[in-house]
């Protein structure tokens, strides 16, 4: 298990070098972060050092995680991101 992470720290990891990847993560971060289970959550933390082509194929849909875990949490960033407004 990795060391927790406060909060400003997760907010710098979610700001990446493409903009749909800083809107989705980071109100993904301030909105349903908090609402997961403590190993979700480090799930999350550990999907922020994946690359940014490659995480946001995950999160369009494009291409699948091979880590089950991964898959969940994209699935919860989709889910929130599609039930926003």
């Amino acid at each position: 298990m990795i060391a927790p992470m406060s909060l400003s720290r997760l907010r710098w990891a979610c700001r990446r070098g493409m903009l749909e990847l800083d809107i989705l993560l980071g109100h993904f971060l301030e909105e349903a972060f908090s609402s997961l289970t403590p190993l979700e959550q480090t799930v999350f933390v550990q999907l922020l050092e994946t690359q940014d082509p490659i995480l946001f194929a995950w999160l369009t849909g494009k291409e699948k995680p091979s880590n089950p875990d991964f898959s969940q949490i994209i699935q919860r960033i989709r889910d929130h991101a599609e039930h926003r407004h």
